[in-house]
């Protein structure tokens, strides 16, 4: 964009914050066509950068693998719980990065709720899977649930990121995220991106790079 029409569009922005200030209910017009003042300052605020994609992620493991735990600490400090608790069911929680806005659906990892996981698969973009690397016996059950997971309709007919994270990497007995990687079987995976990061939920270790990867892989997938 020159710098002539770079100024033509700040211009225009500065006039459409004052009408909103002022409750200005007026249309504006840029070229030849004409637009409302919420439709115009849409369009130029995705112009200028400065709206961020709203991107629904879903976050799913098992029970105990720290689901809850990470999500918490991806959230702004002031936003932050103190006390965790095993999500009942499922919790809806949201944080930003420098370009997108997260929705995440943190899901129950009990056993009598995994079946709820399904009903969020259509309107998913990507997904968050946790793995406790410390648990090697429920890993076993956690590749299963993997598998259902892929080859489920709404998720096999997508090319979604998947997220892994091999949580707990701060135990003596956890895994190496590799050494995880492997029991699960993910490089079966042939038809959609995905990632896997060693993390410690509860000081946040690993979590950035797993978002940092997350997030560019979604601004790569055409809207």
């Amino acid at each position: 964009m020159s710098t002539h029409a770079c100024d033509l569009v700040v211009r225009h922005l500065l006039q459409i914050c004052r009408c909103i200030a002022q409750g200005c209910r007026t249309r504006m017009t840029i070229g030849s066509r004409s637009a409302g003042v919420m439709g115009l300052f849409d369009k130029l605020s995705t112009w200028l950068g400065l709206r961020k994609r709203e991107i629904n992620v879903l976050c799913v493991g098992l029970d105990t693998s720290g689901k809850t735990t990470l999500i918490n600490e991806l959230k702004p400090a002031t936003a932050q719980s103190q006390d965790i608790v095993p999500t009942i069911g499922f919790s809806v929680e949201k944080f930003n990065t420098s370009s997108l806005s997260f929705t995440v659906f943190d899901m129950s990892g009990q056993g009598r709720y995994r079946s709820l996981w399904e009903h969020y698969y259509r309107d998913a973009q990507a997904i968050i899977f946790v793995i406790d690397s410390a648990d090697k016996l429920r890993i076993v059950v956690a590749r299963e649930e993997l598998e259902a997971l892929i080859n489920h309709s709404d998720v096999k007919s997508k090319r979604m990121p998947i997220l892994f994270f091999a949580n707990k990497m701060d135990l003596e007995e956890s895994l190496s995220s590799v050494q995880v990687s492997q029991m699960m079987g993910l490089d079966s995976i042939k038809d959609k991106p995905w990632h896997i990061c060693a993390s410690n939920a509860l000081t946040g270790d690993g979590l950035k790079e797993g978002v940092d990867w997350l997030q560019d892989r979604i601004r790569s997938i055409k809207t």
